[in-house]
């Protein structure tokens, strides 16, 4: 007698912010608040390293005057104004019905408020697969206080968290990410032997991640996975998609180099080049 084996488990764990999203929940409430300089102040922020990167946002609604006023419904509101990507609710559809020999476990992991992402994802995403910032509320309803922050080295927290109640194989996890608040769980990832996927072409995110995807259609993260971790053809993944009623139309594989090239300093004969000269190349 044969024994049945049993599906690999792949735990894919995506952030929301310009991965699942098209734009910034932050400067949604920004704009919605009528407050100014937004990008400014997270600029301002991240410099002074202040907070974790990708915290920027849970300081200012703790600390900043403009922000202090924000209620959760205020928060359940900006998520009903976040514009998603297309073809998210297929993208996770796609990961809760698996294919043969693979099951899969998809959560979404932001530094974005825990109220936002979840009413942007409402339908979509059971809500207590996402883990976002969250903070405790008063009787009057607004923010009391910091509960947990999920960026930096907070989003590696919570995916070990992840891995043991799943019982998920290190290199078995896959991470999406598009911006600095995903470095240290991508670099986490690699260490580990999992797939890293960015969706943004910002230089730490093209060095940090194994694969980078540029769409925007949700299930383009589909075609690394299928690649890396089912070890499918490009045939195969046309197929599949078609299946799904989507056809891929253009997949272009591109090598994307980014140098900074200065003129060279002639002293005595000799070569003098600037210390802040450098060459860094991407994949």
């Amino acid at each position: 007698m044969s024994l049945r084996k049993s599906p690999r488990q792949i735990l894919v764990a995506s952030d929301f912010d310009k991965t699942l999203s098209f734009n910034d929940s932050g400067q949604i409430l920004s704009d919605m608040l009528g407050a100014e300089d937004f990008e400014k102040k997270v600029a301002g922020l991240s410099r002074i390293n202040i907070v974790q990167q990708g915290a920027e946002l849970a300081y200012l609604l703790r600390h900043d005057p403009e922000f202090r006023c924000v209620r959760r419904d205020l928060l359940e509101e900006v998520g009903r104004h976040v514009k998603l990507k297309e073809n998210v609710k297929e993208f996770v559809e796609f990961l809760q019905r698996g294919v043969d020999g693979f099951r899969f476990e998809f959560r979404v992991i932001s530094a974005a408020p825990t109220e936002v992402v979840r009413s942007a994802l409402s339908d979509i995403v059971a809500p207590e697969h996402i883990y976002g910032t969250d903070f405790e509320f008063d009787e009057n309803g607004e923010i009391s206080s910091i509960k947990r922050v999920a960026a930096g080295y907070g989003k590696v927290v919570i995916l070990q968290e992840l891995e043991s109640e799943l019982r998920v194989r290190p290199d078995h996890v896959v991470y999406v990410g598009d911006g600095s608040s995903d470095l240290h769980v991508m670099m986490h990832v690699n260490q580990a032997e999992g797939l890293t996927i960015g969706v943004s072409q910002t230089q730490f995110i093209v060095r940090t991640a194994r694969r980078t995807i540029l769409s925007d259609n949700a299930m383009s993260v589909l075609v690394p996975i299928m690649e890396e971790r089912l070890n499918w053809n490009s045939m195969r993944i046309r197929d599949i998609f078609e299946e799904t009623g989507l056809i891929v139309q253009d997949w272009e594989r591109a090598r994307t180099d980014w140098l900074t090239i200065d003129k060279a300093h002639h002293t005595n004969g000799k070569i003098d080049l600037p210390e802040e000269d450098f060459v860094e190349v991407g994949e």
